[in-house]
């Protein structure tokens, strides 16, 4: 994120529109280009916080649905007036079993828009960034059912691209985008797969 916040049009929009943060759009243009979420989904939002992509989850699952986000950050009271919504404050990789966030089964959707803390070293900063991206992976098994879908933000380099291409064949459809909304300078993309074959 740097120290610097650019108060740009995304920006304002989040503000004007009520949305927690400008990435709603990311997930926006992201569902509506690979309608990732549907009504009556069970969805969990990995380092959901400040909560922008459960304000836009929660809109699309409706009342059928179910949205759970996780962080390490104190649970953010702005997103827990919503009625589908369930957040814990929780390290995602101590999760041994999914009763401990409520549920009996694995999800339809996993989201994570998460980024590691940076150094500013770039070489440093690509490596931590793939190795959550690895981890994530990691627990898709337990967390996303047959035939779910999954977004994750990825950090851009060869050993990422690499890494990539071998998790294809984890899903019928695999995905790159590179949303409007993301600064022209950010070396962040998303990964978008569908339809998990566990």
């Amino acid at each position: 994120m740097g120290n610097f916040k650019v108060k740009d049009h995304y920006f304002n929009k989040a503000k004007n529109e009520n949305f927690l943060a400008r990435s709603i759009y990311k997930l926006e243009e992201i569902d509506e280009k690979y309608r990732i979420l549907k009504p009556g989904m069970k969805v969990v939002d990995l380092g959901y916080y400040p909560g922008s992509w459960i304000q836009y989850t929660s809109k699309v699952i409706g009342e059928q649905g179910q949205v759970v986000g996780i962080d390490i950050q104190e649970v953010n009271k702005k997103v827990t007036g919503l009625k589908n919504v369930r957040v814990y404050q929780k390290d995602i990789f101590d999760i041994q079993d999914l009763s401990q966030l409520g549920v009996e089964e694995a999800f339809d959707a996993v989201l994570s828009d998460m980024a590691p803390s940076t150094t500013g070293i770039k070489s440093l900063d690509q490596d931590r960034s793939l190795n959550l991206v690895e981890s994530v992976f990691g627990l898709l098994p337990r967390f996303l059912k047959p035939g779910g879908n999954f977004v994750i933000k990825v950090f851009d380099s060869q050993s990422a691209q690499n890494y990539l291409k071998a998790q294809k064949s984890l899903f019928n459809e695999f995905h790159y985008l590179k949303p409007k909304s993301t600064r022209s300078v950010s070396k962040e993309f998303f990964v978008i797969g569908k339809n998990f074959k566990a």
